[in-house]
């Protein structure tokens, strides 16, 4: 049997359901996992900065992925792996946007930058805990190191705008997809350099950590869980990921807000 030694845990839909904190199953679960030995890291499109309290509540002192591949680091900034956005595109990307009335988001591994406020903002403040900063994003694209631009939609007409964004650049950017259980009628959208991606990231912390891949056991619920999944040794579906990801499983646990993260843990780990 194998000697599992890391458990990667998306966030979204997965550690947290619709109320956005960590249930105390979950937390109990997480406690377990570390009294035995085993290490955790937390896999998520959500930066670094959205993912502190949830860092700080588990006592998670490891290495983490963020932007849904783009960045893994440590809490304290130590980076293992990072895929910027080439400049050029995040130029002619915030150009189109700018040009077609589309509110975009601009990431760096610390900053959050907007152009106005939005509903977008309300919830980006109230929910993750991000402070934006006011910038002209045109000027951006060769002062910053952008990981992670974002669309969000709650609209037809914000989405029909996302689908022409998506025919403009969907060679320049790796288009992941992804929903919060906490707000079911918003679409968030990441924008990553078209090589990144979770798997990737995660092949790079297995190195760094020297663990291999089938020491790994991954838990998600999204398709940009999909590449993760895949190359984990043991792969865990939430019972409320979409069916695709549920396919390439190796096990397919209960719906996140039944703590299905500590049913898996308490079958396969502990």
């Amino acid at each position: 049997m194998t000697q599992y030694k890391l458990l990667v845990v998306d966030v979204d839909g997965t550690l947290v359901g619709r109320t956005g904190n960590i249930s105390p199953e979950n937390r109990e679960a997480i406690r377990k996992v570390r009294r035995a030995g085993i290490r955790i890291s937390l896999c998520t499109g959500r930066v670094p900065k959205a993912c502190e309290r949830y860092v700080r509540e588990l006592n998670l002192d490891g290495y983490h992925i963020f932007c849904d591949g783009a960045l893994a680091s440590s809490p304290d900034g130590d980076v293992v792996y990072i895929r910027p956005i080439r400049p050029e595109v995040i130029r002619e990307a915030v150009e189109f946007t700018y040009e077609n009335g589309i509110y975009l988001e601009l990431y760096s591994a610390t900053r959050f930058f907007i152009r106005e406020e939005t509903w977008a903002t309300k919830l980006r403040r109230e929910f993750f805990g991000l402070e934006p900063t006011m910038a002209d994003l045109r000027e951006l694209w060769n002062l910053e190191k952008i990981i992670k631009a974002q669309l969000m939609l709650s609209t037809e007409e914000e989405r029909a705008q996302a689908e022409k964004f998506r025919a403009r650049f969907k060679d320049d950017f790796n288009f992941s997809y992804a929903k919060i259980p906490s707000h079911p009628n918003v679409d968030f959208i990441n924008l990553i350099h078209p090589e990144a991606s979770k798997g990737v990231a995660l092949r790079a912390l297995v190195t760094h950590l020297d663990v291999s891949l089938e020491e790994v056991v991954a838990v998600g619920d999204g398709r940009n869980d999909i590449p993760l999944l895949t190359l984990a040794g043991l792969a865990i579906a939430m019972d409320n990921a979409p069916d695709d990801l549920k396919a390439i499983a190796d096990y397919v646990t209960l719906d996140v807000d039944q703590n299905g993260l500590a049913a898996a843990v308490d079958k396969v780990l502990l």
